[in-house]
């Protein structure tokens, strides 16, 4: 099979071969990821944005993304405003995957001991 090549003066993308040859991951993954790696570094994602310039809808793009997110490819930083609702989301994209973050241990809610709880009472009430 012949392979043919283009030159190449402008107009393209340097990118590791990492991701594109990660068997883990979908090909839907490993386009969105190769098309997010293709813009400007400080480049603003969101999912709507994502979807806008892709033939998938939102939904796709979300799965995509958490997909990145489990493999490590993708780090979301959830901004809140002044009245602590969520606001903004920070993406951080890797050409390789991250360490993931250390799963954080859900609180024991069955049967709380509700004479002496381990907690402080903020108010002061006594």
């Amino acid at each position: 099979m012949a392979v043919y090549r283009v030159n190449k003066n402008r107009g393209y993308t340097v990118m590791a071969n990492f991701h594109l040859r990660d068997k883990s991951l979908s090909l839907k993954a490993v386009g969105l990821l190769s098309k997010m790696l293709s813009f400007n570094d400080g480049w603003k994602f969101s999912t709507k944005g994502l979807s806008a310039i892709c033939k998938e809808g939102p939904d796709a793009i979300l799965s995509a993304l958490r997909e990145l997110e489990k493999h490590g490819y993708l780090v979301r930083h959830r901004q809140r405003d002044g009245k602590g609702r969520m606001s903004n989301t920070i993406f951080e994209i890797y050409e390789e995957p991250q360490e993931s973050t250390p799963e954080r241990e859900k609180p024991h809610t069955e049967n709380p001991c509700v004479e002496k709880p381990d907690v402080d009472n903020p108010r002061g009430d006594k």
